[in-house]
């Protein structure tokens, strides 16, 4: 019988191999992308149709037009109410949900196998044949419009809404998703319903489809459920690829204020435009941040939280879309340490860069922290199907997830110190608070970064 040491912690292990499961591809004859994935382990399909619209398809005029109509899918289709569709879906046992993004629109629904096709058929109704009724338009009209009301007393959304527009300016990339008062108020049913027939076509759409069923029957269900859905002659135009434009570089103001008189709290925002999900830096950048800002060991929470008790918690990230997308730290502090929060977060931003590159030993947990455990965000097919969502909508190979762990690995010291020194440039960036103004204006002053631009909420 062998003695086990149980002073010492055990020696991780090199990572084992990672099988993806195979993703077969067919092209309907109305132009539909289908790829369908054997998931064999439970009894259950999931399926994502992915539209290649997101909020940056949204009119200049409009902001918000994308979002306001895929809140509609669901308010009924093909004549049916709302309750006799949501009724229909869980005489499925299906979940559906309605994400939508910088730059697309995904569906996803999860059933049964024994409801392949009937799950299938509800889902290709709420895309192909919403009501779009008046009733329903004005309805959620006004509740998109309360819970705009309601995010002017949320700092994070207002700091999230204004860091976009000091980011993006009049770009695509610029607003969120709810968009404007303005907009709602003004957007008519008949712009939903155009927007709805431009950008719901088959040609450049892609359902995904996995499940406990042989690929050639994921296919048949697909085929014979959208195998009717046409692309209109008179197709209302809709920009797939607005946020493709190239944003602003540089930045009008380095540092901005959104006031709110008596905040106990400020909200901070550090970033600017970075870069686009196709970088061939993708890995470098991933361990990156969780040396700098992904992980609660991460250089910025260590020092903002452990060592000064500035604030909870502290992130960083890069929103990498199909255009340019931002780069962004940020966190919440108290009022009376909001300058010296931000100096600290911007000497490790320049540290980073050059005089205190990353370590071997950052390396090592940040390589960990991304590789142990990566099968389990595949798990199950839900977890498949939107995996592949993402290939289908950045153009990534089929073996990228495969590839992934490997990729990881290789990464070395120098490529964290090039990747850090070619897409952190704080010379470039944008710092906003917002809090207190009255309070905190005269030590923003200390920070070098010029007089303070005043936004409105």
């Amino acid at each position: 019988m062998s003695r086990v040491d149980r002073t010492t912690l055990p020696v991780p292990g090199p990572s084992g191999p990672f099988r993806f499961p195979a993703i077969h591809r067919r092209v309907l004859s109305n132009g539909l992308d289908v790829r369908a994935i054997e998931h064999r382990n439970v009894p259950v399909v999931a399926a994502v149709l992915l539209i290649p619209a997101g909020t940056a398809a949204d009119p200049d005029n409009r902001p918000g037009l994308a979002t306001y109509t895929a809140d509609l899918l669901d308010e009924g289709s093909a004549g049916r109410s709302a309750l006799e569709v949501s009724d229909a879906l869980a005489r499925c046992g299906a979940d559906l949900d309605i994400d939508v993004g910088p730059d697309a629109i995904a569906m996803s629904l999860t059933t049964l196998t024994r409801f392949l096709e009937p799950g299938l058929a509800l889902l290709a109704e709420m895309a192909m044949a919403p009501n779009l009724a008046d009733a329903d338009i004005e309805r959620v009209r006004k509740l998109r419009l309360e819970r705009l009301r309601q995010l002017r007393d949320h700092a994070p959304a207002v700091a999230e809404r204004a860091l976009m527009r000091l980011l993006y300016r009049d770009h695509p990339y610029g607003h969120l998703g709810l968009g404007s008062e303005t907009s709602l108020e003004s957007t008519t049913p008949q712009e939903i319903r155009m927007f709805h027939a431009g950008a719901f076509v088959p040609s450049g759409a892609t359902v995904i489809i996995a499940g406990d069923e042989p690929a050639e029957n994921l296919f048949a269900a697909v085929e014979r459920v959208f195998g009717s859905w046409e692309t209109p002659r008179d197709t209302p135009a809709v920009n797939r690829h607005a946020g493709l434009v190239p944003p602003p570089l540089f930045p009008l103001h380095r540092l901005a204020v959104v006031p709110r008189a008596g905040a106990a709290q400020s909200e901070i925002r550090i970033g600017h435009v970075c870069a686009s999900r196709e970088t061939p830096d993708y890995h470098a950048l991933v361990l990156l941040n969780m040396i700098l800002g992904g992980q609660f060991v991460s250089r910025v929470n260590m020092n903002l939280r452990q060592d000064k008790g500035y604030t909870y918690g502290v992130r960083t990230g890069f929103d990498l879309r199909r255009g340019l997308g931002p780069f962004v730290l940020q966190t919440g502090v108290g009022t009376d340490v909001t300058a010296l929060a931000i100096r600290e977060a911007l000497k490790e931003l320049e540290e980073i860069r050059g005089t205190r590159p990353a370590t071997a030993e950052e390396l090592s947990t940040a390589r960990a922290s991304v590789t142990r455990g990566y099968p389990r965000g595949f798990e199950t097919a839900q977890q498949v199907a939107r995996g592949v969502g993402q290939l289908a909508l950045h153009g990534l190979p089929d073996s990228f997830f495969e590839e992934f762990v490997p990729r990881v690995e290789s990464i070395t010291l120098a490529d964290i110190k090039r990747v850090a020194a070619e897409y952190l440039d704080t010379a470039r960036m944008v710092t906003l608070a917002v809090g207190d103004h009255d309070k905190i204006a005269s030590t923003l002053t200390t920070l070098n970064l010029g007089e303070p631009f005043v936004l409105s909420a």
